[in-house]
């Protein structure tokens, strides 16, 4: 019965050996990471082209009015 026991101890003491160095393992392979905050703001732009459209919008309006109201003019 002893001799049970102690296979079964010696068999935990490996498991536990091995669970042991693949951990030590993983955790030595794993890199390290660094975040740091830029010296710099951060500059998003944003240069949208709106005037163009409203210039457009209201060159097309205006010919239309000429084209309607051409006595005036």
């Amino acid at each position: 019965m002893t001799d049970r026991i102690d296979n079964a101890i010696r068999s935990n003491m490996r498991i536990l050996a091995t669970s042991g160095l693949m951990v030590g393992a993983m955790i030595g392979m794993t890199g390290c990471v660094q975040l740091t905050a830029p010296d710099k703001p951060i500059v998003i732009n944003l240069n949208i082209n709106i005037k163009q459209e409203v210039v457009y919008r209201l060159d097309g309006d205006a010919k239309d009015l000429i084209n309607e109201e051409a006595d005036i003019f």
